[in-house]
């Protein structure tokens, strides 16, 4: 089976882990772009409850304690990124807002309408877009909020070598406007939407990553898994290169009717 054609689903889950968790970020975005979809947010107060589900190591959901009111319960199925997210937020003296649990985003234990906001940046694909928005809305009080980041397509049609790669990686990936209406379909007012810029991509994404990988293959040096999970992302990033025209991620805030 040539790298091309391998998926990321089959990969070591312990290898992505340590991998991931030797880099700030786990998916495109930026501190900038988590402020920039929390403005359109309201009625935010001490006593809100907020989940950022798929928290990865929590660089967003420190970003959300240092620009929001209320308490943050970070949810990643990874003990490593949970343990980095409580280490970080102590060391930031946050610990008494941020909550880093591990549990699965299709297994949540919140009570019916407790969260005034639900956060998912990068992470919602784990669980899929249509039914993380179907599910997760009873955890939300009415007009409570969503704001999730997802990969969509920006045309309606693309070239067939990136269009087979998303098939692959994530079925589930549309058009905005398509997204949009499976928003307003599962209950929500689409109150905002917007495309991440390249940067979140590029910058803050991909080009740590290039450090990462020459340790993680330094370490790992002759473990084929490793090499070809390398080689994957490396693909990856060529294929954003060269086809970033057509696809990106988008944020999507919703608010519970």
């Amino acid at each position: 089976m040539s790298n091309e054609n391998r998926s990321i689903h089959e990969f070591d889950f312990n290898l992505i882990c340590e991998y991931f968790s030797s880099i700030e970020r786990q998916g495109p975005g930026s501190p900038e772009v988590t402020v920039q979809a929390l403005s359109f947010i309201d009625h935010l107060t001490s006593e809100s409850r907020v989940a950022d589900l798929g928290c990865g190591t929590g660089g967003q959901t420190i970003v959300l304690a240092q620009h929001a009111p209320g308490h943050i319960t970070g949810i990643d199925l990874f003990p490593t990124f949970i343990d980095r997210l409580n280490v970080n937020a102590g060391k930031l003296n946050l610990q008494d807002r941020i909550t880093g649990v591990v549990g699965s985003m299709d297994n949540l234990s919140f009570q019916n309408e407790e969260l005034d906001l639900i956060w998912s940046e990068g992470a919602i694909y784990n669980i899929g877009f249509e039914r993380g928005l179907n599910e997760w809305r009873r955890f939300l009080k009415p007009g409570g909020y969503i704001a999730v980041s997802e990969a969509a397509w920006f045309t309606e049609e693309r070239p067939a070598e990136i269009e087979e790669f998303w098939q692959d990686a994530y079925p589930e990936i549309d058009t905005i406007s398509n997204k949009v209406g499976q928003m307003q379909k599962a209950g929500y007012i689409p109150v905002a939407t917007f495309i991440l810029p390249e940067t979140c991509w590029t910058e803050q994404f991909y080009v740590p990553q290039e450090k990462a990988q020459e340790a993680f293959l330094k370490k790992y040096a002759g473990n084929k898994t490793a090499e070809e999970f390398i080689e994957y992302q490396r693909h990856e990033a060529r294929l954003y290169d060269k086809y970033k025209a057509y696809y990106g991620y988008v944020f999507f805030i919703g608010k519970k009717i």
